[in-house]
């Protein structure tokens, strides 16, 4: 298992870029450089995380792990792929409370404004490749539309599922993908019983319904855990989330930071299990199921659908809290549009975007 932990805990520490950098990474480590499963495997692992809500790119990660050494080979890979930036974000949300004002409190409304920046690239990004179509720009737009009229968590719920009913009634042809075997049958039931135990925990549950409900990028998990933890203040929430853009790794180690907060190590530690363990109980129930659920067409088009409410929903997200949030005089928003440039402009790298952000917002806010 040490090769595995060791593998995994480099590209924890050097995968910068989010979940389609980190597949791009993975497949480079371990179907060209290692030679750990081949290209069809790792496509079909792939499809199948991308088709369930979570964490993408980690899930895929366990999925190798799991292919390679069992249980204890999934937990030996997402242990290095989340501990790097899981550990840093923790520190942060510990010394979140006690950050001093003056270029300290320069530096965080900064990190406010890379975070106005970087939702709105992925935004656009997500808006591209997951509404290629009339009717599901038509979806977006309702679902951005029905949470300007009444924002509230609930609501974003009832969004997605009327939008998963919706793609339902319009099927989508498929190829049936191949057969994966693995080994570790007891993955599945060991994390969904995970999930159960959590859920017993009402610290947990906000992040629990978080990571059940993430389509389409680790980006959607800003307004469902804004909606969830309405006690956390939104300079603390923003400017974790605009440091969490600096980190290698899964971006949803956010959760670690905004248990750390709230709290402590015990309320980090916490967090952190609860938002990863329902993508992970979804995708080790659902492989020996895929042959079947990536060949209905009805699957599928429900989650054409979700994906297409999703990026309403964070349409609306962004521009009932982070605009806001961030946009409060003139210098503001001259770095916000220099940022914002630089994000669609140039391919300058995300942990670039939140230094310059930081250090602007310390010199001039």
């Amino acid at each position: 298992m040490s090769e595995i932990f060791g593998a995994f805990l480099r590209l924890g520490l050097t995968s910068f870029g989010g979940p389609t950098a980190h597949i791009g990474y993975f497949r480079t480590e371990f179907v060209l450089r290692r030679g750990w499963l081949g290209e069809a495997d790792f496509a079909e692992r792939l499809a199948l995380a991308q088709f369930l809500p979570g964490p993408a790119s980690s899930q895929l990660g366990l999925a190798i792990g799991l292919h390679r050494g069992g249980v204890a080979g999934a937990l030996a890979a997402f242990l290095g792929f989340t501990l790097p930036s899981a550990l840093l974000m923790t520190l942060a949300g510990l010394s979140a409370q006690a950050l001093p004002g003056g270029v300290a409190a320069g530096a965080i409304a900064g990190l406010k404004l890379v975070a106005l920046a970087v939702v709105a690239q992925a935004l656009w990004g997500m808006a591209r490749s997951l509404c290629p179509d009339t009717t599901r720009r038509l979806l977006a737009l309702a679902a951005c539309a029905a949470l300007l009229a009444l924002p509230a968590a609930a609501l974003q719920i009832g969004v997605i599922a009327l939008a998963a009913a919706f793609g339902a009634t319009r099927p989508m042809p498929a190829a049936a993908p191949a057969r994966m075997t693995e080994r570790g049958r007891a993955l599945g039931p060991v994390l969904a019983l995970a999930c159960l135990l959590l859920a017993a925990l009402p610290f947990a549950r906000p992040y629990l319904g978080a990571g059940a409900l993430v389509f389409g990028g680790g980006h959607v998990v800003l307004p469902l855990l804004r909606e969830a933890l309405p006690g956390v203040e939104a300079e603390t929430f923003l400017a974790g989330y605009g440091l969490a853009q600096a980190m290698p790794g899964p971006l949803f180690t956010f959760a670690s930071y905004l248990g750390a907060a709230t709290g402590g190590i015990g309320g980090a530690l916490i967090a952190t299990a609860a938002i990863f363990a329902p993508g992970f109980a979804l995708y080790a129930l659902a492989l020996p199921l895929w042959s079947r659920i990536g060949a209905n067409g009805r699957a599928r088009g429900a989650v054409a659908a979700v994906n297409a409410a999703v990026v309403g929903v964070l349409a609306a997200a962004f521009l009932t809290q982070i605009l806001p949030a961030g946009l409060h005089d003139g210098r503001a928003a001259g770095i916000a549009a220099l940022l914002l440039a630089l994000a669609f402009g140039t391919r300058l790298p995300p942990v670039a975007l939140v230094g310059l952000g930081a250090g602007l917002g310390a010199a001039l806010l």
